[in-house]
């Protein structure tokens, strides 16, 4: 299996290439050559997940380095619950918060860790990843790397743009880690983070990786999640689903389309963003216009100049393709409330406010479709939105809760990448 760029400015690479790499030389992102077809195994609904996990990821590692570790890094990154929770009737929830840092992102970065410290081993210079988070990435790829060897992290988030809780999992690291509080917004913090990848006389102090999405090794892994929750849903319902997604930087989005392509049994996708209607807006106009993020209470979707829209451009390159397979609309701030506070009234659970922007399209343009909503994060990481739309406190997980426990430490630098190397 090789992958290319985007942009088609450089040579096929191996996985484990395109994983140490993260961003292509021509500014591309890597994406598979060809995408494989999901074997028998991969669909078999009584496959747990770790193993559909290695049946669904091996083709992308065949005749790789890492080839042999795929079956260990599974089991080791995904070893924490992925219910499909009924919400009513054909509608199902996909709680993907049941991991360490209670949130979707969980997935890529253990298994993009643990593939990178196998990858490294040996190296005599250490890789610095460069991670930049409108919520819940940093505090996930902090998690799954603090303490790996040969590796260390930076990690830049919005000073004014993450909630109190999202911040004191990007600032309890330290060790391998250091966490930077960007005076501008999440989008500041991604060119930061492009610049550094530009440069080169940063290419010659440090060797440089990303842990965003824009890395292969995140998004790889989020493919799983949809196959695993698509095959329980037509054993449990006998119907395929519309998957509906919150999407901010089209990452978790592109997962569900390329799992949709090799073979998992998936209706269609619908995608929720939130104020930032970029995605929306392209879609109807045909004519690409980032613009500066705005803030909202999805704040970890304040995402202005997606970056994993090119590969969303990649898989569908003709206009009509791109029409016919992708739809997002946009939710407001009040939609969000409305939403929350509706569904704990009528059936108890307690959305997230990205997991409320899915609801909320799912009510209003397909309410009697068979649907899995996308749960990306825990509540309790939201309580200063949540709890007084429904009137009570959110427990906290116990493993969100050692996180919060835990001294906060964090540099705090203009949205400069040469602060960031000072």
């Amino acid at each position: 299996m090789r992958f290319i760029s985007t942009r088609g400015g450089c040579e096929p690479r191996t996985a484990s290439e395109a994983l140490r790499e993260g961003l292509a030389p021509d500014g591309g992102l890597f994406v598979p050559q060809t995408l494989p077809l999901l074997s028998p195994a991969a669909l078999d609904p009584d496959l747990p997940y770790p193993e559909r996990a290695r049946e669904v990821l091996a083709p992308f590692f065949r005749g790789d380095e890492l080839e042999p570790d795929v079956p260990g890094i599974c089991r080791d990154a995904f070893d924490f619950p992925v219910p499909l929770a009924p919400l009513s009737g054909k509608v199902r929830i996909l709680e993907l918060f049941h991991g360490p840092t209670a949130a979707f992102k969980d997935f890529g970065a253990r298994f993009l860790a643990r593939a990178l410290e196998r990858r490294e081993a040996g190296e005599p210079r250490p890789l610095t990843i460069l991670v930049a988070t409108s919520g819940d990435t940093g505090g996930a790829v902090a998690a799954a790397f603090h303490g790996r060897s040969g590796i260390s992290v930076r990690v830049l988030f919005p000073q004014d743009g993450v909630s109190e809780r999202q911040r004191k999992q990007l600032t309890c690291w330290g060790g391998n880690v250091t966490s930077y509080a960007v005076r501008g917004t999440f989008d500041d913090c991604q060119r930061m983070v492009k610049e550094a990848f530009r440069s080169p006389d940063l290419a010659g102090r440090f060797r440089l990786s990303s842990a965003n999405s824009i890395n292969l090794g995140r998004l790889l892994p989020q493919t799983v999640y949809y196959v695993h929750a698509s095959v329980l849903f037509l054993r449990e319902t006998g119907e395929r689903p519309v998957m509906v997604i919150p999407s901010g930087n089209v990452g978790n989005a592109v997962g569900a389309y390329w799992a949709k392509a090799m073979g998992a049994p998936i209706a269609r996708i619908a995608l929720a963003v939130n104020a930032n209607r970029v995605l929306p807006d392209f879609l109807t106009e045909g004519i690409y216009r980032p613009r500066p993020s705005v803030r909202t209470l999805a704040n970890a979707m304040d995402v202005g100049d997606p970056s994993n829209l090119e590969r969303l451009r990649f898989l569908f390159p003709d206009r009509e393709t791109l029409e016919r397979e992708v739809s997002a609309r946009s939710v407001t701030d009040g939609e969000i409330r409305d939403t929350i506070r509706r569904v704990f009234e009528g059936s108890g659970l307690v959305l997230c406010p990205h997991t409320a922007c899915a609801e909320y399209l799912r009510e209003r343009r397909i309410p009697e479709a068979p649907a899995i909503v996308v749960a990306t994060a825990h509540p309790a990481k939201f309580e200063t939105v949540v709890e007084p739309l429904i009137g009570r406190p959110v427990p906290v997980p116990p493993a969100l809760s050692a996180l919060l426990d835990a001294p906060s430490r964090c540099e705090t630098i203009d949205p400069r990448m040469e602060d960031l190397f000072r």
